[in-house]
């Protein structure tokens, strides 16, 4: 894993240094936990296990860039970095990025087509993200 990629979108302020924080990271973290487990209760619709699981990989794509120290205002660039924060192959991003789009379109214009395969790959590429994120270990 490079850093430098993450310095360079500091340069052209995409992303911020901050300082990573602990109580911070673990309440992602915890946050996550939760959001993934709820998005396998049966009997929840696929939309609501779709923003679920969503919702848990962001927070862990949030978590892993905290943790090495930055900080982005864009939703999107989180899932991108992952590659670069905990080694999550390109492939695999770009599903939760093709996520990301989905919600969008579901906050912002009303429509959300998800499929079944879409939502089993974003629950396991989230549990494979709960596994990389958590392998970080404390914050240093």
């Amino acid at each position: 894993m490079t850093l430098e990629k993450l310095d360079n979108l500091v340069k052209v302020k995409l992303l911020k240094v901050e300082s990573p924080d602990q109580h911070e990271f673990e309440g992602l973290l915890n946050s996550a936990k939760r959001r993934l487990k709820d998005s396998q209760v049966d009997g929840l619709s696929e939309e609501g296990k779709f923003f679920l699981a969503y919702g848990a990989a962001h927070a862990l794509a949030v978590a892993a860039l905290r943790w090495h120290g930055y900080r982005s205002d864009n939703r999107y660039l989180v899932f991108q970095c992952l590659q670069h924060t905990v080694g999550l192959d390109n492939t695999k991003w770009r599903v939760l990025d093709k996520c990301h789009k989905q919600r969008n379109l579901a906050e912002y214009e009303v429509s959300l087509e998800i499929t079944p395969q879409l939502l089993l790959e974003l629950i396991q590429i989230t549990k494979e993200l709960l596994t990389l994120v958590t392998a970080l270990g404390p914050v240093k």
